[in-house]
């Protein structure tokens, strides 16, 4: 299972937004920090604001920020939400699946089992936890601890 580069930025956003509790971070310092598209991360701000993950705030001074506390971010429920899709073979999709052997194959539990696998450790963690290494992290992406 791969996730798309969405869920992944999304991911990587909200752990930079994690090291800066007490401040508004910017599109564009959280694309230098990872070194990728201001654009991408652009349309990931505004589905996590839209989400309610987020808090965003306009204007020049403007920047945004989490809404909750990292222990409150599941990152099984972040992922749900930030991927627009998991049907991971075409079986899933009922509406479209042209496969002959779909009726009898049993490939297709043992891929959803594995796919509800995969959640179920995500659910096991929130942001805080991915944020136990706070200082390697900070350093990696350039990040001065608050005075």
């Amino acid at each position: 299972m791969q996730l798309t580069q969405f869920s992944d930025y999304s991911l990587r956003v909200l752990i930079y937004l994690g090291l800066r509790p007490d401040r508004l971070s910017t599109i564009e310092e959280i694309a230098a920090a990872y070194g990728i598209s201001e654009s991408h991360l652009t349309k990931v701000a505004h589905k996590l604001g839209r989400l309610g993950i987020v808090e965003t705030v306009r204007g020049r001074k403007g920047g945004m920020r989490l809404r909750d506390a990292p222990a409150k971010i599941n990152v099984g429920a972040t992922v749900r939400v930030m991927e627009a899709n998991l049907t991971i073979v075409e079986c899933f999709d009922h509406e479209h699946n042209t496969c002959p052997i779909a009726p009898v194959c049993k490939l297709a539990g043992v891929l959803g089992e594995a796919l509800e696998a995969f959640l179920s450790v995500l659910d096991r963690y929130t942001l805080a936890d991915v944020l136990k290494n706070r200082q390697d992290l900070g350093e990696i992406l350039q990040i001065r601890p608050e005075p």
